[in-house]
């Protein structure tokens, strides 16, 4: 680098100037290394990028060639390079989506193929679902594929009519049947719910369909009355006792021994 004149003066004043131009030019020197060809200043900040359609390679930039039917892209990583709508990337090269019958090229990705409605994806291609009488095609390309008309439930690879009995109905689903109100499955028809003296119809769809009035406890099939003895009180439920405190139950009785 050259150096600056600095005439020779016995002057303390003249030696910090010189001494300041030195430190000056080899300060900026350091943080100012020049753009190369093909590249831009940082708009933000210190340093350069490359031009679109190049890509830094050590301190230059190097023109990127996409292959056939590829573009380039803004970004600054990568390649710089993607396939155009209907090319999938095989290496270095952009390849033709080779669409199968009853298939369209995917309209999102562009790169690959999807099955048309009623087929489904193999390895070699798109296969028609095949769909049983009473059923229709579902929007699932997993599993079957299909489901059975409302009424009906799936045996195998068909759809059977179900027998719904006498006091039953279909569900939501249309494929199974519940009992109505007030009866109980057995087997495969639906017979009323025998509720005993001092007990009311529960609701559920399992378990005991009934519950003992406040008072009785169950027994069986039947709801006797609760015999309270001394010093104790129905509990929550109803249908049992506990001890009054400070009693504790001792051999059946509320005792304080």
């Amino acid at each position: 680098m050259p150096q600056p004149y600095c005439p020779g003066s016995p002057l303390a004043m003249t030696m910090l100037l010189c001494a300041t131009l030195l430190f000056s030019q080899s300060a900026f020197g350091q943080t100012t290394p020049p753009v190369p060809a093909n590249a831009e200043a940082n708009r933000y900040g210190s340093g350069w990028e490359c031009n679109r359609g190049f890509r830094r390679q050590d301190d230059s930039c190097h023109a990127v060639t996409p292959p056939d039917n590829a573009f380039l892209t803004n970004e600054s990583h990568g390649k710089g390079w993607d396939c155009h709508y209907g090319f999938v990337e095989r290496g270095n090269q952009c390849l033709s989506v080779q669409v199968p019958a009853n298939a369209y090229l995917d309209p999102f990705f562009g790169d690959r193929w999807q099955c048309m409605r009623g087929y489904r994806q193999t390895d070699t291609g798109c296969d028609r679902i095949e769909v049983p009488d009473n059923a229709f095609l579902t929007d699932s390309t997993f599993d079957r594929g299909w489901e059975c008309e409302r009424g009906y439930q799936i045996v195998e690879r068909e759809c059977v009519a179900l027998i719904v009995p006498d006091h039953a109905y279909l569900t939501t689903s249309g494929n199974e049947w519940i009992c109505d109100r007030g009866f109980e499955k057995k087997g495969q028809a639906c017979v009323a719910v025998v509720v005993p003296k001092n007990a009311t119809f529960v609701d559920t769809s399992y378990g005991q369909k009934w519950n003992c009035d406040r008072g009785f406890e169950a027994k069986g099939t039947t709801c006797s009355q609760i015999k309270l003895p001394e010093n104790a009180h129905l509990d929550s439920s109803g249908n049992a006792w506990a001890c009054n405190r400070p009693y504790q139950l001792r051999s059946g009785i509320c005792s304080m021994d």
